[in-house]
């Protein structure tokens, strides 16, 4: 008897880490593996990663996903993928990248994104293609790639993202994700090329796949792929989606008005809407469910900064200095968490940290509480944004490490005034593309029934006894980073001289 294909993989190409997770449709996650990435910064600047670790990793992880769970290959019914984005990969005529990808945060091109800048003088950027022309940006990447590596750009056949080159590079059709589209700087929002782009960046079209929206089956696996995952040729493989969007989707983000707060590395928050809002201060995603919008925003640190501060105390366990703050008065310091400088909502990579208010009688607790709390400012400072472009929020998911701190989550609630919902184990982007894969494979009925994996721990409510003195203290943090800007500014310049 032939076995059932009703199982599907998710895979997350990440930064530091490609993990893999093995999905029954009846709600059940089976088993996740993950396999470490080396990031490769051999310049100031520079940050790239080996494509072919990408699939090395898969290699290794999917058989033992299989063992573990007690699956079969034949049973697998479709693989759907996620990651970074937009990172940059080249891809010759044999499905093979020709150099290192580039990474989302690569800063090498800074006199070509100045370069381009001017060509765009006159032109709504934002209005016209959702994202702000960043160093992110995929057109001054290629015209540094034509200025230092033109050999590697004339090999090249396509460009693409990291997870799409994974479900290409496994036998899928050319083709970007939607996000990966819209994040590029290539693309109009309605998924026209943007023309100015290719035209002062000197890209041929043709070197440009066309976007393909999450749950699309773009092709099935080959028999190169089969033998690289040892799976059984012909898997469906489907068109998954940006990691932080498919983290939001996983984790209940399904309604106008709802939002995650992802307490991460960096800091990300991502609000649904019905319309495709922009904004010079944030960046747009597609929603993976046709008609809805994730207007978002990423701070540049949030559990970075903690760790560094734990670090400069001794490694202190973070359990430890959760007890200790939360018998500290709220808003004694503030911490402006400009550390790396700072993302959206103020796009400023010449900002500095800084702890104000300091006095003989403070202490770490004191110091801690001001981090945790300059982080919760940042985020109310976007859903300050939000409420501005007319799209109020009202239901606050919260993941990824820092949600396992109790205070943290409480200083949240206080700070924005909303009920924070925690998304308990939840796995992440890999979890919403297995998800999306099971939809695009026709084994998951619909989009709504991603809701069967969504697991919430209790409601942390707002406490109405801070509330007025964070209100308070917040307005005192906008006024000192306005004061400390140019002086940062200073110290920036004076650091490059």
């Amino acid at each position: 008897m032939t076995a059932q294909k009703r199982y599907t993989i998710g895979i997350d190409v990440g930064t530091t880490g490609t993990k893999v997770v093995l999905l029954d449709p009846d709600g059940a996650l089976l088993a996740q593996e993950g396999r470490d990435c080396e990031l490769f910064s051999q310049r100031s600047g520079f940050a790239e990663a080996d494509p072919g670790q990408w699939l090395n990793n898969i290699a290794s992880a999917i058989p033992v996903l299989l063992k573990t769970a007690g699956v079969a290959p034949a049973e697998i019914a479709a693989i759907a993928t996620t990651g970074m984005v937009p990172a940059l990969v080249l891809v010759d005529g044999e499905r093979r990248a020709v150099r290192r990808a580039i990474l989302q945060n690569d800063a090498r091109a800074t006199a070509q994104l100045s370069e381009l800048g001017e060509a765009y003088r006159g032109l709504d950027v934002v209005g016209t293609t959702g994202s702000a022309l960043t160093q992110q940006s995929i057109a001054p990447t290629l015209m540094w790639l034509r200025e230092h590596e033109p050999d590697a750009l004339r090999k090249a056949e396509i460009v693409m993202g990291s997870y799409d080159w994974v479900l290409y590079s496994l036998g899928a059709e050319a083709h970007v994700e939607q996000n990966w589209a819209l994040e590029s700087g290539l693309f109009e929002i309605d998924g026209r090329f943007f023309s100015p782009a290719f035209e002062h960046a000197r890209i041929e079209p043709e070197l440009v796949p066309p976007p393909r929206s999450p749950g699309t089956v773009v092709g099935e696996l080959s028999a190169n792929g089969a033998r690289l995952t040892g799976l059984v040729a012909g898997v469906q493989l489907v068109v998954g989606g940006a990691d932080h969007v498919l983290s939001a989707f996983a984790a209940g983000v399904d309604e106008a008005g709802s939002f995650l707060v992802k307490l991460g590395g960096a800091g990300d928050i991502l609000a649904a809407s019905n319309t495709p809002v922009v904004d010079p201060r944030l960046y747009l995603d597609a929603h993976p469910v046709p008609g809805l919008w994730l207007p978002n925003g990423c701070m540049a640190t949030s559990g970075s900064l903690i760790r560094w501060y734990q670090s400069l105390v001794g490694g202190a366990e973070l359990m430890r200095l959760d007890a200790e703050a939360a018998e500290r008065e709220p808003a004694e310091i503030l911490c402006l968490p400009y550390f790396l400088g700072e993302k959206s909502p103020l796009h400023d990579p010449d900002l500095r940290g800084a702890f104000i208010g300091m006095h003989l009688g403070h202490t770490r607790a004191d110091l801690y509480r001001s981090v945790l709390e300059g982080i919760a400012f940042g985020f109310r400072h976007h859903v300050e944004v939000f409420a501005e472009i007319g799209m109020p929020v009202h239901r606050a998911m919260v993941t990824n490490g820092g949600s396992k701190s109790v205070l943290w989550k409480q200083i949240h609630a206080d700070v924005l005034g909303i009920p924070m919902h925690p998304v308990l184990d939840h796995p992440g982007a890999s979890l919403g593309a297995a998800i999306i894969a099971a939809i695009g494979a026709g084994v998951l009925p619909d989009w709504a029934a991603a809701s069967r994996f969504l697991q919430l721990g209790p409601v942390v409510e707002p406490n109405p006894d801070t509330l007025d003195r964070y209100s308070d203290a917040y307005a005192e943090w906008r006024r000192s980073a306005d004061v400390l800007t140019p002086v940062s500014h200073h110290l920036s310049r004076r650091a490059l001289s």
